[in-house]
């Protein structure tokens, strides 16, 4: 299983993530092909990213932060950098086609997708403090823009989970359908890009990419304190609290086992 599946349908070059057994939680392999087909695509009208197995996308593989293997994990802090910046950088419009969970980085890569359409079983939300990280690219900085900074800080900082209603009012999604809907609204958006010139999208594109690129360091530096972090107290509690199923402790892993609670 390739984990990443590329494939043009018509006028529009899908990038389907496939890891439904994880909810398409991406690994660097993942990550790195991802980044390949953004960088490439050509003589298409869009770009569909697109999770597959009733999952959009759940951020990065989090059973490599249990055990955290500093190098891996540079390369996919890195590589995931790469990936929502591949997106942005991409000429061609970007729509994110989002069935299920959309979390933590998979969350970020809904904000760097130039539309979102999601159905209405579809969720959305951070997970960075909860389980021991932080959504350094896109959410604490580009999504304030979107849909307002109290707000923003809410997603980043709470890591509480939104409905598809509730991400359309605050202006994550552009679109909300039935959950058998989603590839026909996805159609219908692609046939009124198709009407447009793609010379002058491009140029719109481009001159949209003002507050990402005002951010861009903002997450370069982000991702830097995340590598300072691997193998942190907090990494490694968030990251077991999660693949064992429980609540994190994170102070009471400061503390230790011998001090009082």
């Amino acid at each position: 299983m390739s984990g990443v599946e590329v494939e043009r349908r018509g006028d529009a070059l899908w990038v389907t993530i496939n890891r439904p057994d994880r909810r398409n939680a991406y690994d660097l392999d993942m990550a790195q092909k991802m980044v390949t087909a953004f960088e490439s695509a050509i003589d298409v009208d869009a770009v569909v990213l697109a999770g597959a197995g009733g999952a959009f996308c759940a951020g990065g593989a989090l059973d490599q932060l249990g055990e955290p293997d500093p190098d891996q994990l540079r390369a996919l802090f890195t590589t995931s950098w790469k990936l929502v910046d591949a997106i942005r950088s991409c000429p061609l419009p970007v729509i994110a086609a989002v069935d299920g969970p959309a979390a933590g980085g998979g969350n970020e890569l809904v904000v760097a997708c130039d539309f979102a359409i999601a159905t209405r079983r579809s969720t959305f939300g951070q997970t960075g403090p909860k389980v021991g990280s932080s959504p350094v690219l896109g959410a604490t900085q580009v999504m304030s823009v979107q849909i307002g900074e109290k707000r923003a800080k809410e997603l980043a900082m709470m890591c509480r989970r939104y409905s598809a209603d509730q991400a359309l009012a605050m202006g994550l999604v552009n679109e909300v359908v039935d959950d058998d809907g989603l590839a026909m609204a996805v159609d219908r958006w692609l046939e009124e890009i198709h009407a447009l010139s793609p010379r002058y999208l491009e140029i719109t594109k481009v001159s949209t990419n003002l507050w990402w690129n005002l951010a861009r360091p903002d997450m370069h530096a982000g991702v830097t304190s995340l590598i300072q972090a691997i193998g942190s107290e907090d990494m490694l509690e968030g990251a077991r609290a999660f693949l064992e199923k429980r609540r994190p402790d994170f102070r009471g892993a400061r503390r230790g086992p011998s001090e009082p609670r």
